[in-house]
């Protein structure tokens, strides 16, 4: 199932769709997300709560989305936090520069390198604007940070371009009113803002996009850790073309300690439960000129679609370059007592895209069932935006009322979707489409024993089940995974 018909899916069932899509001048890189894509995404974080926030007794903050200039100074996102560039002197265009190198001779910079190897690459071939053929000028640096001005003099600051300075920031009092002991994990769910210089393909490169992300605050001199490593020993990683389980990874220096494996494997642990097919996933160490400026270990986490591997997930060591920063620049201390043992803490994050991470949700559930000449939307049955579908054989002889009091009694506790209009096989294919896992039929013989046809969505099969019985059935299915 290829990007396009994704998108089709997405906008005709109402997951997403372009911000402002009536006004042709609307800035490109904002989607807002319909009613379907807001129960899917709802769904997703409970699930990444479930296994990685509450499963350590992490804690969770949701901090503010516009931060101070001095932020950005101790983390270094005013000096470091930039895009390479490069600008038409004809009709002065502007491209980012790797993407056009890439796209224009099949040549691979990182987005890091130093700006002279760019021009190098575009004399050296030839590169020249993909819009007029005019010359490009020298390469330069763009920050991708949004600045606001704050009261009527309008004082800098900005957007934030990652959601975890905050947690930086806040750590010396979570630490204190929290009871905090080491290793401590910090979780944070929200919107991040970066200027993207050229924003496509909808949720895969956005301006204003979802973040979920950890950061587990550690002793540096205890990261060989093997008692947590042991509850995930066995799980089976993909690791630069290699497929090895988390212990291996650690035995043959792959991974570089326990402390790192073990948030490896539960994060693989989680995305097994969102039906990404994991064999079509992979951890990739990141090379020094690949990495961020505050990582001195780096993993993505890439998932493979119709339009190549995409990073969801960053998975760095960021020693203890932020507290450091935030310290100088704050003048306050950052230090802990850990035992009898005062430290600076390290951290390890993982920082997943949320938007992308949904994205590849549905392509790797979309298929097309040419027997049955439908298209289904196969999600797992506790992420599916409609749990339920709720349908009247016909809106007469009191099949719609009985059908209203049974999705009523239903939606206190399941997503459900009331339909009375249309064929039945019609309203199941719609079922089938937004991923909807069940749904129950009301019929003549519901009004003179109490029973519907439950019917499954990816086998199509169809039983007589009691009404009296119908919760434990969906609680089956529907309930997340222990």
């Amino acid at each position: 199932m290829n990007y396009d018909k994704v998108i089709k899916l997405a906008l005709e069932r109402g997951f997403y769709f372009p911000s402002c899509e009536m006004y042709n001048n609307s800035p490109a890189g904002f989607w807002e997300y319909g009613p379907n894509g807001v129960s899917l995404k709802n769904k997703f974080l409970e699930l990444w709560r479930r296994e990685l926030v509450r499963r350590d007794n992490m804690m969770e903050i949701d901090g503010s989305q516009i931060m101070a200039k001095s932020v950005f100074e101790a983390s270094g996102h005013l000096a470091s936090f930039a895009d390479p560039i490069v600008k038409c002197t004809k009709c002065g265009s502007t491209f980012r520069a790797d993407r056009m190198i890439s796209e224009s001779c099949s040549v691979v910079i990182p987005e890091s390198a130093d700006l002279v190897e760019f021009d190098d690459v575009i004399v050296k071939n030839g590169i020249v604007c993909p819009r007029c053929q005019g010359a490009l000028d020298k390469t330069k640096k763009f920050n991708m940070m949004f600045r606001v001005g704050i009261g009527p003099e309008g004082e800098d600051a900005y957007l934030r371009p990652e959601t975890c300075q905050s947690i930086f920031v806040d750590f010396p009092r979570l630490y204190k009113t929290m009871r905090g002991k080491l290793p401590m994990g910090v979780a944070q769910v929200g919107k991040s803002f970066r200027n993207e210089i050229s924003p496509r393909q909808s949720l895969l490169r956005l301006r204003e996009f979802y973040q979920a992300e950890i950061e587990i605050f550690c002793n540096p001199e205890r990261l060989h850790d093997a008692s947590k490593l042991e509850r995930v020993k066995d799980v089976t990683l993909h690791i630069d073309n290699r497929e090895i389980t988390c212990s291996e990874a650690v035995d043959d220096g792959v991974l570089p300690n326990e402390f790192i494996a073990y948030y490896v494997g539960i994060l693989t642990e989680f995305y097994q439960k969102t039906g990404i097919s994991m064999e079509r996933s992979r951890f990739r160490k990141l090379g020094e000129k690949e990495k961020a400026f505050y990582a001195s270990v780096a993993f993505d986490f890439e998932v493979e679609t119709t339009i190549g591997w995409l990073e969801l997930v960053a998975c760095n060591y960021r020693t203890d370059y932020d507290l450091s920063g935030h310290a100088e620049h704050s003048g306050e201390s950052f230090q802990v007592m850990d035992g009898d043992q005062r430290v600076l803490p390290h951290v390890f994050e993982i920082s997943m895209g949320i938007d992308r991470s949904l994205y590849c949700i549905l392509e790797h559930s979309l298929m097309e069932d040419d027997e049955n000449n439908r298209t289904v939307l196969s999600l797992k049955p506790y992420l599916a935006p409609r749990h339920v579908g709720v349908l009247s054989l016909v809106k007469k002889d009191g099949l719609r009322e009985k059908t209203d009091s049974i999705h009523e009694d239903l939606n206190r506790k399941y997503d459900t979707f009331l339909d009375h209009a249309g064929a039945i096989g019609r309203r199941y294919r719609r079922l089938d489409e937004v991923g909807c896992p069940f749904a129950i039929t009301v019929d003549h013989q519901t009004l003179q024993d109490d029973t519907v046809t439950l019917r499954d969505r990816d086998t199509m099969k169809q039983r007589r089940v009691s009404l009296s019985d119908l919760d434990d059935t969906l609680s089956e299915s529907l309930t997340f995974p222990v």
